[in-house]
């Protein structure tokens, strides 16, 4: 009797389908998401998967600012970026250098277990050392020196497992492609035993996989200026061994 009304089943379930996702997207949208950024979201495919990537401000000259942590003036990381790029064919490649120089060049302070802490651009490059954070403003530098913009991504990991099971924040790349007219995220945080980051245009391979079950949480949000509560904590200890026990646990850009 229902079809002689107009129903159809086909319909009902188009609409369900239609549905579904707006009701996922509204229990899982990704952290530092408003909705005032509604607009600045991208889709980016990886792989076959779609990122919801979004941009904090639709102001691309916000990721291509200098200030004093991405302190691309400095003569050490000009001279660095001009020979990187000269050895590169096209923008591509020269992202993909900095990317890995960065990431292999520049090791990650706890990997070497050295104490002194470095934050700013040129600080990391001249003590060719840095925790994540800091590997994050030097890659940033070098790609925005050469006029590619460059923000910042969080993610909410734990520690360690065994030592140290808390959540704290881990930083890393959003770079814009103009080849491709993408946002891809790079981790330029340094390989190691289970850890594997790597550039792909393609498929995204970062640092850590997200552990939901755990309570991790990946960060699509690309920021253009380091968070300031991350840069408190750096401004608050003199020693890295001080700062790994205070590690951020909140962003500012959340608050």
């Amino acid at each position: 009797m229902l079809g002689h009304f107009g129903f159809s089943y086909v319909g009902l379930i188009f609409m369900i389908m239609l549905m579904v996702p707006n009701i996922i997207w509204a229990k899982n949208q990704p952290q530092g998401y408003t909705a005032e950024n509604e607009s600045n979201r991208r889709f980016e495919f990886d792989g076959g998967t779609i990122m919801n990537i979004i941009l904090f401000t639709e102001n691309i000259d916000e990721y291509l600012k200098e200030d004093n942590v991405i302190n691309y003036g400095n003569e050490n990381i000009m001279q660095l970026a001009d020979a990187l790029y000269q050895g590169a064919s096209n923008e591509v490649e020269y992202i993909k250098k900095a990317y890995e120089y960065v990431r292999d060049s520049i090791s990650h302070s706890a990997d070497i277990n050295e104490d002194i802490l470095t934050c700013s651009a040129s600080e990391v490059l001249e003590a060719r050392h840095g925790i994540c954070f800091a590997k994050s403003h030097l890659l940033a530098a070098l790609l925005r020196y050469k006029s590619i913009p460059t923000g910042f991504c969080y993610q909410k990991l734990i520690l360690d497992d065994e030592t140290a099971p808390v959540l704290i924040y881990h930083g890393f790349n959003g770079v814009y492609v103009n080849e491709y007219k993408k946002w891809i995220r790079l981790d330029a945080r340094g390989n190691k035993e289970g850890v594997n980051a790597q550039f792909s245009l393609e498929k995204e391979q970062l640092a850590f996989p997200i552990r939901a079950e755990k309570g991790e949480e990946d960060g699509f949000v690309i920021y253009p200026n380091p968070d300031v509560k991350v840069l408190e904590k750096f401004k608050s200890y003199n020693t890295r061994t001080e700062l790994w026990d205070d590690l951020p646990i909140e962003l500012g850009y959340n608050s």
